[in-house]
């Protein structure tokens, strides 16, 4: 049979597609912008047409589409969501169910970013994968386009795979091939794919954004992460030269820099000349800019977040935010007000492959205080779980200064980090520490 025979013999309808589904199933979902809006809705309707429950869905990072659908409160007595990095999404169902404990009706489960391939792969048997897909090309060929991540992985490893194959979705570069023999079921819809927008930067995150950029230097490899302070630093770096990206979130931030001409990846030791990512979230611009788009390419996240291959590169700079710091260098970048607020993700995997690169820095960054100035994020010790160890922090940054922390003992430790507190938080944290 030709490509396009068996694109016909597995064309369906949504509706069709999901009738797959029976109860007691584990299925996964591609993360993010790769939410498939059409095969949500029709899962949804079988789960309350069918009465089907006991459903487990496996994801990272829900966006409206799930949202909108599987994750309705009214459906979760059916389906459990495995929530392994949270979103808004997951934080207003907890929010909502205090009575539930600090994680409501959802089922955190912590996992780093590079472990979650492995994790669908041998520890969950996944029953069915949904995600979005780019068109397919005359030789049989989607891609995973805006995510790769553990979807490539859980899309090989489920039972059925179930597309949805999106003209909005980019076509991308990198090992993000998919094969229609590959595929079980595919559902068609053109709809726009969701556009993450930054605000503006405070003028405290302005100011860690200088003092970040001031400590990359032409040549360095960069990963950054989401929000206004990554996309500050990025800013400031249009005027380098010979920049990379070896990333696991490509914004469009990082964009500009590859449209400006700072980012050359020609000094990088792997995948030179090539900016390399595991998921994209942006605008519609920032969709049509990695489309098709040789200068950019995907790679499964246990391969861009090995810190091993991480540290292949020289000169990595990692930029990421945290929520609270420990006197000792510790960082809790998930839990806030005694409940789950996101996930571990990728920071320890980045923290660790930049500290190993030679000349590489691990920054962690963050306004000194939180709730309108009325809470100090520097603090004696940490409210939640460990993110990033203390063994393993290097540079920590707020608005009034920067500290590394490589070498130093807990006294000095508490010192420079009581430095970088807020004036008004520093006495109160100096006689924690007597």
């Amino acid at each position: 049979m030709t490509p396009q025979n068996f694109y016909r013999a597995k064309l369906t309808t949504a509706d069709e597609a999901m009738e797959c589904v029976s109860s007691g199933m584990n299925l996964a979902m591609g993360m993010a912008v790769a939410e498939p809006p059409a095969l949500l809705e029709a899962l949804a309707r079988r789960i309350e047409d069918a009465g089907i429950g006991d459903l487990k869905l496996w994801y990272f990072h829900s966006l409206d589409a799930a949202g909108n659908t599987v994750l309705r409160r009214e459906l979760l007595d059916r389906l459990r969501p495995h929530c392994m990095f949270l979103s808004r999404i997951e934080r207003a169902l907890i929010k909502d169910d205090p009575l539930l404990g600090s994680y409501g009706p959802v089922e955190f489960v912590p996992v780093a970013f590079s472990a979650s391939p492995q994790l669908l792969s041998e520890r969950v048997d996944i029953d069915a994968c949904i995600t979005t897909v780019s068109p397919m090309d005359r030789h049989g060929w989607f891609t995973f386009g805006t995510s790769n991540d553990y979807t490539s992985t859980a899309a090989r490893s489920a039972r059925r795979l179930v597309v949805e194959v999106n003209p909005a979705m980019p076509r991308v570069f990198g090992d993000s091939l998919l094969h229609v023999s590959e595929v079980d079921a595919i559902v068609e819809n053109n709809t726009p794919l969701p556009e993450i927008t930054n605000g503006t930067p405070s003028k405290a995150e302005l100011s860690i954004a200088k003092i970040i950029a001031g400590m990359i230097d032409d040549g360095a490899c960069l990963q950054m992460g989401i929000g206004t302070l990554p996309a500050a630093v990025c800013t400031l770096l249009e005027g380098r030269k010979n920049l990379g990206i070896h990333t696991e979130l490509l914004t469009p931030a990082l964009a500009k820099l590859i449209q400006c001409g700072a980012v050359s990846n020609k000094a990088k030791a792997t995948y030179r000349g090539r900016s390399v990512f595991t998921f994209a979230m942006g605008d519609a611009s920032f969709y049509d800019f990695i489309h098709d788009n040789p200068a950019v390419y995907s790679l499964p996240v246990n391969i861009v977040n090995d810190p091993r291959h991480i540290s292949k590169n020289d000169n990595v700079v990692s930029v990421n935010g945290t929520l609270q710091i420990d006197l000792g260098g510790a960082c809790n970048s998930e839990h806030l007000l005694g409940r789950q607020y996101s996930g571990s993700g990728g920071q320890l995997d980045f923290v660790r492959g930049a500290t190993a690169s030679k000349g590489g820095k691990s920054i962690i960054a963050c306004q000194s205080t939180a709730l309108g100035g009325t809470v100090s994020r520097i603090i004696p010790i940490l409210d939640g779980p460990v993110t990033t160890p203390r063994n393993d922090t290097h540079i920590i940054v707020t608005e009034y200064g920067w500290a590394d922390l490589k070498g130093k003992s807990m006294s000095q430790r508490a010192d420079a980090l009581i430095s970088l507190a807020h004036p008004g938080f520093r006495d109160g944290l100096a006689n924690s520490v007597r």
